[in-house]
């Protein structure tokens, strides 16, 4: 039976004030301020990837996925950043013992993040791997202690394969100090993330911070199910439920616009309207059944990993196509609200210019993105994925 911790998802609502309040600093600082770190380590968040050996929480899924969408609901860019943080924290849970004592010591509410795709490459040395890269899209990279980045191992000249068609991927974990951090991220949506470049040259990483991305899936954790439960599939599922916050924030707001709001031309405020009725309703219905959707596979497969047993490449299918699905049904939910907005939408005091732009922006993550229903289609009719589920 899924359980969910009710009291970190009571904490994680508890700082929507605070975070509130904070969104406009992030947004103009282009990163989570100093003050919503800290409210989130005093709430527990970093703690929750991280194994119960090592002091941390070892949330299970569905509660991760309702803290996230929490904070999203607040504020966008914390919701975001906590989504990856949770998600690279997992790491703890996958990597030699030694290691992760090491870099996750009781009490110390490490802050992990960086990118997993594998812009890198690495080189294999004694003891481990010679790294050189460059990696955009680092959301939160400021705030951390440690940073990870995707890498291609190479032999010479050439990738290293580990079977025809598979070349050996690696996730290898730098030390802060070790990372330059370049000033990239001005953009329209998420602005407050912080998602700037990092880059290493010549960086020699030991082969106990190295977890191999081409079989994280066929990897066993050290821990409990939450490390054998699929990476990729916790990460897109993750990623789906800041947009899910986002939309539910943003129905919120219409709604209380709809009181307050006349349209030009118009005899009644918005509420009094039949279009407003027809489009607050097919956007709640929108946002609840991604939710629903998304949630109950996430259920599902936690259930069946619990149990002991190794998810099939269905269930990994399935939690790629309901985070896609969670997505856009966030996204049609909040353009719905955005719409009915009218002009007071465009306005930068208004909510609803902030969740029509963050939300837009997830979308641009490849684990959310139009792709996910084409290789998930693949796998309902009996094809190969062409991808790592």
């Amino acid at each position: 039976m899924t359980t969910v911790s009710e009291n970190v998802v009571e904490a994680a609502a508890a700082l929507g004030p605070l975070l509130r309040e904070l969104s406009a600093e992030h947004e103009r600082e282009r990163r989570l301020s100093a003050a919503a770190i800290d409210a989130l380590r005093g709430a527990g968040i970093f703690r929750m990837g991280i194994p119960r050996a090592l002091g941390g929480l070892e949330s299970d899924p569905l509660t991760t996925l309702r803290v996230i969408e929490e904070l999203a609901v607040a504020d966008g860019a914390t919701g975001w950043c906590a989504n990856i943080y949770l998600g690279t924290s997992t790491t703890s849970g996958l990597i030699a013992a030694d290691a992760a004592r090491a870099m996750f010591p009781p009490g110390a509410d490490t802050i992990i993040a960086g990118a997993f795709a594998p812009k890198g490459r690495a080189e294999i040395v004694e003891g481990g791997y010679r790294v050189s890269g460059r990696w955009p899209f680092a959301s939160g990279c400021e705030h951390c202690d440690w940073l990870v980045g995707g890498c291609t191992v190479f032999e010479g000249e050439k990738p290293r394969m580990l079977r025809e068609s598979v070349p050996d991927m690696q996730l290898l974990i730098f030390a802060r100090a070790d990372v330059g951090i370049i000033d990239t991220w001005d953009v329209a949506g998420l602005r407050g993330t912080g998602s700037h470049d990092i880059a290493v040259r010549d960086l020699v990483v030991p082969r106990e911070r190295a977890v191999p991305l081409s079989s994280m899936n066929d990897a066993r954790g050290q821990h409990g199910p939450l490390y054998t439960f699929p990476t990729i599939g916790l990460l897109a599922a993750q990623v789906a439920s800041v947009p899910l916050g986002i939309a539910r924030r943003a129905i919120d707001e219409l709604v209380a616009l709809a009181s307050e709001k006349t349209p030009v031309g118009a005899s009644s405020t918005l509420v009094r309207r039949p279009l407003t009725h027809d489009k607050v309703a097919r956007a709640e219905a929108e946002l609840r059944s991604g939710r629903a959707f998304l949630f109950e596979t996430v259920s599902e497969v936690w259930d069946h990993v619990v149990a002991g047993d190794k998810a099939t490449l269905r269930q990994r299918a399935m939690l790629r196509l309901a985070s896609a699905h969670a997505t856009t049904a966030a996204v049609r939910a909040t353009d719905l609200a955005y719409d009915l907005g009218g002009g007071t939408s465009l306005y930068a005091s208004s909510a609803l210019q902030r969740q029509f732009r963050d939300v837009h922006a997830v979308t641009q993550h490849i684990l959310a993105s139009d792709s996910n229903y084409e290789w998930m289609g693949r796998v309902l009719l009996g094809l190969d994925p062409a991808g790592i589920l």
